[in-house]
């Protein structure tokens, strides 16, 4: 692609303050780089996936209220990660971290172990704790 062809349709990551960069040819057909804010198509596929991620973010805070899942879920969807990273941010065994994630246990947890999950998620162990899934955040 002709480096006066790259697209600059608006996306999300203009909003963000990003570019992304791409290689192109300039008017002597040599390859260089240059920056885009996206093009339509890459801007559905952004759309769309922040979309989903937003809905998983809603179900794990529904099913925090409906006392199926511990908090932890909420605030490992809203960080984007799943068990195998969080897991390997806290410290633990990926079958510890998904134990975890159910109420009962999650009660049960000390201090010390919550606060593993509170650094991680840059909030405090109160906030991870007393997080019912009506609360804000």
């Amino acid at each position: 692609m002709k480096k006066q062809d790259l697209p600059q349709d608006e996306s999300n990551l203009k909003s963000a303050n990003m570019t992304e960069v791409l290689y192109v040819t300039d008017d002597n057909n040599n390859y260089t780089t240059a920056n885009s804010i996206g093009w339509e198509a890459k801007k559905a596929a952004l759309e769309e996936s922040l979309a989903l991620i937003n809905e998983r973010i809603e179900e794990a805070k529904q099913n925090v209220a409906n006392h199926r899942v511990s908090p932890i879920m909420y605030f490992m969807e809203l960080n984007k990660m799943d068990i195998s990273v969080l897991s390997a941010y806290v410290g633990m065994w990926q079958w510890r971290v998904k134990r975890h994630t159910k109420p009962a246990v999650f009660k049960k947890l000390s201090d010390s172990t919550l606060k593993k999950y509170a650094d991680t998620f840059g909030i405090s162990v109160d906030e991870l704790k007393n997080f019912d899934g009506n609360n804000g955040t």
